[in-house]
Order: structure tokens, then sequence, then C-alpha cells
């Protein structure tokens, strides 16, 4: 998958070299040296290539129409289709696309207009464009099966992004104190309302025709660090967990573990045989918060990683490994949404104090610090490191949830 999207920093050079690497990939001469001089060209069995166009809520400040930012979604979707569309389809493929953040079937609708209106403009056969969808919206999560019915003549697949899914709960139910959430250590896969909506998928999918595909496996392995094999048990029993809910594959963050991943899911399981045989999933299912249990550890660390992802995201890497994960926009998103929630319902620490503003800004200026010891002063990742920090804070104190990180933070990049 090629992301503009939460794996993305959309300055307007990454984001114009990616639809020129995009282009080089689809004509197939792309190459790249790397920093040690090795040299990387594309083989001669290639994997199916897919675009992760913007959400719906983001421009593109760079390109106006009317003087007014063109939708950053249509911008990411139309240039690489309009570049690419007929030489896909000459050789043998299709545009194939991974749609983010849809919150209804009306969205879902929306987006299959786009495609017939774009197969017209540029005389491409009927439903040669293809499309995934990630289900990462506690909204999307109650109206699958109506999306699968408004793209019913593209779709592939669903795809279940959890921490986006716990994010959208907060979101849209965080001011109230029956959903508060505990901290994300204890927000496993196996948590009620996310095993619901994780079996409804593929429930949705195989009534409908299309493939169920399984959570990002977001491990990083490194040779030699004896936490690594640790890290791919996890991997394999959460795909194992997934075949047997009727799942088809999965993605993964890390190319070292597509042999790992591939493995569970190419062994026959009589368990997936017998997915659909659970009990319907119903309203209370999907809404089931499990007790807000939060340490002070748990704090600490979604301030910490929240201020290193972006301090990389100002700087224009919006896809970074952190403790050995590989973290995206979502990680934020979830981070900030627990913290402005915790925050808002004064939510107590075991044995501790309540989470309020002044802790949680003690605890920044205390990470702050740490993660920034040894940095040049006025260095570029020093100013990055201050302006992440007041981000953050913007998005944990505020009165009113911020809707999304991107929005408040796309005006710092070029």
């Amino acid at each position: 998958m090629a992301d503009f999207e939460d794996s993305h920093s959309p300055t307007w050079e990454g984001t114009v070299q990616g639809q020129v690497n995009l282009r080089d990939a689809v004509d197939r001469t792309i190459t790249y040296v790397g920093p040690d001089g090795r040299k990387y060209k594309l083989g001669n069995k290639l994997a199916t290539l897919m675009v992760r166009p913007r959400g719906l809520h983001l421009v593109e400040k760079h390109v106006l129409t009317e003087s007014q930012p063109v939708p950053a979604s249509l911008f990411d979707y139309g240039l690489f289709l309009y570049h690419n569309s007929r030489n896909l389809i000459d050789k043998g493929t299709a545009p194939y696309f991974y749609i983010p953040k849809l919150e209804s079937y009306q969205e879902a609708r929306l987006w299959n207009e786009i495609f017939d209106y774009s197969e017209k403009a540029l005389k491409l056969p009927h439903a040669s464009i293809k499309c995934s969808v990630l289900i990462e919206t506690i909204l999307a999560g109650f109206q699958m099966d109506e999306i699968l019915y408004e793209l019913r003549e593209r779709i592939t697949a669903l795809n279940f992004g959890r921490w986006d899914y716990i994010f959208s709960l907060i979101k849209f139910l965080g001011h109230d104190p029956r959903f508060l959430v505990p901290e994300r250590p204890l927000l496993p896969m196996t948590t009620p309302f996310l095993k619901s909506c994780s079996v409804l998928l593929s429930q949705a999918c195989h009534r409908r025709g299309a493939y169920a595909i399984g959570g990002m496996a977001a491990q990083v392995p490194i040779k030699g660090d004896p936490r690594s094999q640790e890290a791919i048990d996890k991997v394999v029993a959460d795909k194992k967990r997934e075949a047997a809910e009727g799942y088809e594959g999965a993605w993964v963050a890390h190319p070292g573990l597509v042999p790992v991943v591939k493995s569970v899911f190419d062994e026959p399981s009589l368990e997936s045989k017998n997915a659909n045989l659970i009990a319907e999933i119903t309203r209370e299912d999907l809404l089931s918060v499990p007790e807000p249990k939060i340490s002070e550890q748990a704090l600490k660390a979604n301030v910490a990683v929240s201020i290193k992802y972006l301090e990389s995201w100002l700087g224009g890497l919006g896809c970074v490994a952190i403790n050995n994960l590989m973290e995206d926009t979502a990680t934020v998103e979830i981070c900030r949404a627990q913290v402005w929630q915790w925050i808002h319902h004064s939510a107590k620490l075991p044995d501790g104090p309540t989470i309020t503003q002044e802790l949680f800004r003690t605890i920044l200026g205390q990470e702050m610090a740490r993660i920034t010891a040894g940095a040049r002063p006025q260095s570029q990742a020093t100013n990055n490191y201050k302006i992440a920090g007041e981000l953050l804070d913007a998005l944990v104190t505020s009165d009113g949830f911020p809707e999304f990180m991107t929005l408040l933070a796309y005006n710092y990049l070029r």
C-alpha cells in the first residue's frame, strides 16, 4: 500500500514526490540507492499496488479551485488515477484504492459516484476502479453492510483499524463517562467492543462476497534482539485469532513479518469455517467498554510517544519506528484522545492523583526534557519538539474535543 494518509506527513514536496514514485512504480522503472550504496529495483513478481488517499476531512492547501483549497482525498486520488489508470489496466491489473475514515454509507456512495464519474471522464471500462474500505470509525462499524452495498461493484475487502476505531469512539462518545476507556495496553482485540466489531466485519464480508482483512501487525523485528521473538509470538497469536474469526489475511508494517503472518493464514483451520456460527452481535456488544484502569506509566507513555511522533511528522516523516513498533498518525490520535478524556472526566490513577491539566503539563515538561536531552539548541529538531509539545497541549487541554490532529498541525508544514 502506498499511503498518502496516516503514514504520510503531507508536505508539498513529499506528496508530489510520492506521485512521481507511483508513476515510476507503475511504469516499473522505479529504483532506489540507499545511504550504504545498495541499489534496489523491482523484480519480476510484483505485489498488487493499492493507494490510500487522504480522508475527506482534509484539504490540499497548495492547489486552489476558485480560491479554495481542493479536497486532499480528490487530489491524491485524481492525480494517481489520471497518470496511471490506463497503464495499470493495460498491464492486466487495475487502479486499486484503500479508502480511509468513512463514517457512513452516504460517504461510500459519494466515493462510488466519484469512481463512476472518473471512469466516464477517462473512458475506462465500467467498474474497473476497485477499492477496499478501512473500518476505523465507530459510526462505520454500525453500517458495514450498507457500505458494502454502496460499493458493491467495486469492493474487494473491509479491513479493521483498531487505534483509529478507539479514537473514533472517544471522539463521538467520550463526553459521556460511561465510555471512559482504559490505557492502551488494556485494549487488546479481545476487548468485548473491539472483538464484537471484528467478528461483525468478518460476518458482513462473508455475506456480501468481500474479503475480511485483519489489522496491522505493527511490530518491527530487529535482528539479534531477544525481544523480537516475543513480539513475533504476539503477532502469531493475534493472527490466529483473526483466522479463527474468518479473516482471509492481514496487513503488516514490516516486510520481515510477511512470511510469519502468511503462514498463519495458509494453515487450514476448522475454527475459521465456524466463524459465522458466533451469536448475533448487538448494539450493546459494540458499545461495551471495559473498566477504565489507568496507570501513571501509561499516561507518560501516551505523552512521550505523541511528542516523538509529532516531531517526526513535523519534519516530513509520517511513519516512524518507536519502541520497535511502527507508528503513524493514528497513534497520536488515540494517545491524545485518551489523555483528553481522562482529564475531562477527572480520572484517577491507582493510589495516586487525579489526572488534571496541571498533572498532564508536569508530565509533558518532564518528558520533553528527557526526550530532548542532548539535542542542539536552535536545531530544527529542537524547534519541532517545541511545536509538538504545544500541539499536544492544545489537543488534550481544550474544552471541546479537537476533531483531528492533522487539522491543527497541517499549517506547520510547507
